[in-house]
């Protein structure tokens, strides 16, 4: 019988890989005619999607807030109907990816310690030291205003008093936060007991006390300023609150660069909101502790409807203001010598007196760009007249600390010049000729984004001033510091 013969190595081979091949390419095409009809491309696009390195962009967080991050709020646009919106919560040392949010409350809903990631026990202090400086007389025994109708909360006094008013915003925000009705974002929360707080509010009206009473009358040998200013300082250092902490986790508001002049010093532990830091000395306030509030501005804001593009702003620089000034002003009187007869150029005296608003609101509205000059101190409410007024600012002031800037990139709308430069001839006004449509508009874009963060009001809202600062104090819970940066100035 004969031997059957087996096939070659090599034919088997060729056999299954013949069949391998049929195989995957069945199974290709079986996969794709019954499975695709049912899974929409848009899963498959998710996987790419979340593959790619994070673009931080606000609007399409959707998660529940951790405390002590870093609030950056969306723009009032992105408010909808029910009046909830979102904030993003950026923690530095963590990834991106893991972004919270935290809602503003409705009308059916309330701000509680959970929900509220800054918890604030504010002082029971007389009249006196505050609601009474503004004339306001409550009942018997009643320490505080009803603050339920923003309509008839007392009212603080106008012209350049207001650009010192951090202190009475601030202390309304607490006041409300605790009243049922009052829509506002749940930043901050008023607390009873101070073991629950992360910070203590003192609530003097320290800059409305130094442009009110800060005059000698009659026969007093002192003025009513000064003696609140030591009678707060009595007060302050017999609680057991400030004795506990040795006034760490205190937050007192001297914004005017002269309130709180007499005991600074003796306060100098607490945290200080303030405009800057032009007449501290290093170890009274600094960035490590304290906190930088922008101005109330004094023109009138512009709508993002009614901002005027490039081409309707016929006065490229834009100043009116004193000129002479001392100490680091000086650099003012320079400039106008420079700058006074170049023909797109406007650079006058000016007054805070009614006509002189109207003037700087009608001229800073059609500049392209504001100086804001550095003056008895490093900053002035010009720098936030500008950013309302979308005038693109140019600041020249060396020793300049900026609010919110851990948080808030002021080069994307912002020009920096350093003060040696800015008196060279021809150096200012061909470094802002230099700066053509293009680049302008991006400035002006942003400015027109980042102008509710510069606007006071009662009842607050997300992202606005008031709403910043108490995310600024939140993030000094972590000892997260401010950056400071000399890149931001442009150089020749």
């Amino acid at each position: 019988m004969p031997e059957k013969t087996l096939p070659s190595p090599r034919l088997l081979l060729s056999i299954t890989a013949f069949s391998m091949f049929f195989l995957i390419i069945s199974s290709f095409f079986l996969f794709h005619s019954v499975i695709n009809p049912f899974i929409p491309s848009s899963v498959f696009k998710q996987f790419v999607v979340e593959n790619e390195p994070f673009d931080y962009k606000p609007e399409i967080n959707n998660e529940q807030p951790p405390e002590q991050l870093l609030v950056v709020p969306l723009p009032p646009s992105s408010i909808i109907d029910t009046q909830k919106a979102e904030e993003i919560q950026v923690d530095p040392h963590e990834d991106t990816s893991s972004n919270k949010k935290i809602d503003v409350l409705s009308e059916k809903e309330e701000c509680s310690l959970d929900k509220a990631p800054l918890r604030v026990y504010m002082y029971d202090m007389p009249p006196e030291f505050h609601f009474g400086l503004l004339d306001w007389k409550g009942g018997p025994n009643q320490m505080w205003p009803d603050v339920s109708d923003p309509k008839h909360v007392p009212r603080y006094p106008g012209g350049l008093n207001l650009q010192h008013s951090m202190e009475y915003w601030l202390t309304l925000e607490l006041l409300s936060s605790n009243v049922k009705n009052i829509v506002r974002p749940c930043s901050v929360i008023r607390v009873e007991n101070p073991s629950q707080a992360d910070f203590i509010f003192v609530p003097f009206f320290a800059s409305l006390s130094y442009n009110r009473h800060s005059k000698i009358l009659g026969r007093e040998k002192v003025s009513l300023n000064r003696k609140l200013q030591d009678q707060l300082v009595e007060f302050l250092i017999n609680r057991p609150e400030w004795i506990k902490s040795g006034g760490k986790d205190h937050i007192i508001v001297a914004h005017h660069p002269n309130s709180l002049l007499y005991v600074r010093k003796k306060l100098g532990s607490a945290r200080f909101i303030l405009a800057d830091f032009g007449r501290y000395v290093a170890k009274t306030a600094n960035l490590d502790k304290d906190v930088i509030a922008p101005y109330q501005h004094i023109v009138s804001s512009i709508s993002k409807n009614s901002s005027a593009p490039f081409e309707q702003r016929p006065t490229l620089a834009y100043f009116q203001g004193a000129i002479y000034r001392k100490d680091g002003g000086a650099i003012r009187q320079e400039l106008f010598y420079l700058l006074k007869d170049e023909k797109d150029v406007h650079f006058t005296f000016g007054s805070a007196q009614r006509s002189g608003v109207r003037q700087a609101s009608h001229g800073m509205g059609s500049s392209k760009f504001c100086l804001n000059i550095a003056g008895d101190t490093p900053s002035s409410n010009r720098l936030f007249d500008a950013i309302v007024s979308h005038c693109v600012p140019v600041i020249i002031s060396d020793n300049i600390e900026l609010p919110y800037e851990d948080v808030l990139d002021y080069s994307e709308f912002s020009v920096f010049v350093w003060s040696s430069y800015a008196v060279k001839p021809g150096f200012l006004v061909n470094l802002l000729r230099g700066i053509g449509k293009e680049e302008w508009t991006k400035m002006w874009e942003r400015l027109k984004e980042v102008a509710l963060h510069f606007e006071y009001q009662y009842p607050s809202q997300p992202g606005d001033a008031v709403d910043m600062i108490w995310q600024a104090l939140a993030r000094k819970k972590s000892a997260v510091k401010m950056k400071r940066t000399e890149r931001r100035y442009r150089m020749p």
